[in-house]
């Protein structure tokens, strides 16, 4: 069987809902440009189906750079003492939507770190005050691993949307980039209850990450399958200065846009983001992520004075201007590739 025989039939098998298996994975993962590109149209495919060509927004906040976790490839790790540290107020918060409702949003994602102060009680004030404000938008909220019952008086309070990468769903992986207080259990039965309880429920992993193989990938393709998430983000690992993984280095953009039409073509339907890792690493990396299968950016609606404070990885794309650029760069720059930016929630499963 000749390579382009091969890869139709992974095409095909995954387009069915089917599951490769380990040599196939290895082989779609080391495929050349001229095979990726018949796989990015694949699943480019796919998305314009479920989508058309409209590329859905979410405005990023970034509300806190404390967290009491000491996740070994994270730049605000509880063990990073050169991390700069900052908590943004409900009024702060409560700013950043009122900016990004005047550009065109429709959905907020509040992203931090494990962060104590943000409790249950503050979080639902917070919540319910933007849903009040700004009943037309959906609420996402990335706020690490928390119990049923706290997941269930925030989705109460509004939220609808949860995004919790599981990282990895290999045992001894996630062992390797995590310490010993946190478990690979308790993350997947956080996702099973973001869903049980109703969230639009996001799960994901970073690519290339440090004793990350063929293997381990392959378990989360089929975790993933168990889970059907709505959300996934996968991105590029991106090494950080003040981590333990300081010397790992960064993982594949062509690897990562492989996945990205892997779990089109396995997901036809979910929402998928071309990160922010993946334009820091390519300037051209978003796009290519649209191109690939994906079909949500994430730009930042984080006050300016702390996008540089709140620094996962190296390098990150943090510019004075990103929100802004909303309104006519991104759109611009994704039109010029035959897509548009509209102004909507941009729920699952149904096309706007």
């Amino acid at each position: 069987m000749n390579e382009k025989t091969k890869l139709n039939d992974i095409i095909k098998k995954l387009g069915l809902g089917g599951l490769p298996s380990l040599k196939e994975l290895k082989f779609i993962l080391n495929i050349n440009e001229e095979s990726r590109q018949v796989l990015a149209e694949a699943a480019r495919g796919l998305s314009l189906k479920a989508f058309g060509n409209k590329i859905y927004l979410r405005g990023l906040i970034e509300i806190s750079s404390y967290c009491k976790n000491n996740c070994f490839y994270c730049g605000i790790r509880q063990g990073n003492a050169k991390a700069e540290r900052y908590r943004l107020s409900k009024a702060e918060i409560l700013s950043c939507c009122k900016t990004g409702a005047e550009l065109g949003f429709k959905t907020f994602v509040l992203q931090g770190g494990e962060d104590p102060y943000y409790n249950d009680d503050v979080m639902c004030e917070i919540v319910a005050k933007i849903k009040s404000s700004f009943p037309q938008c959906a609420v996402t909220l990335s706020l690490g691993e928390r119990s049923y019952e706290s997941y269930k008086r925030l989705y109460d309070a509004g939220a609808d949307r949860y995004l919790l990468r599981h990282e990895t769903a290999d045992e001894a992986h996630y062992g390797r980039l995590h310490p010993k207080q946190m478990s690979l259990q308790n993350r997947k039965k956080c996702l099973f209850n973001l869903k049980e309880i109703g969230y639009q429920t996001g799960c994901g992993i970073m690519v290339g990450s440090p004793y990350q193989t063929a293997e381990t990938i392959l378990q989360d393709l089929e975790f993933m399958k168990e889970l059907e998430p709505h959300m996934i983000g996968i991105g590029p690992f991106v090494s950080h200065k003040d981590t333990p993984f300081k010397d790992f280095p960064n993982g594949s953009v062509d690897m990562t846009l492989i996945l990205l039409s892997v779990l089109r073509l396995m997901f036809p339907k979910v929402l998928l983001p071309a990160t922010t890792a993946l334009g820091t690493l390519d300037p051209q990396g978003r796009e290519k992520g649209i191109l690939a299968g994906a079909n949500v950016l994430m730009p930042n609606l984080s006050p300016v004075g702390v996008r540089k404070k709140y620094s996962l990885y190296d390098n990150k794309i943090c510019t004075g201007e990103e929100a802004a650029e909303c309104r006519m760069c991104l759109r611009n720059r994704i039109s010029k590739i035959g897509y548009e930016v509209i102004d909507c929630r941009g729920d699952y499963g149904i096309k706007y």
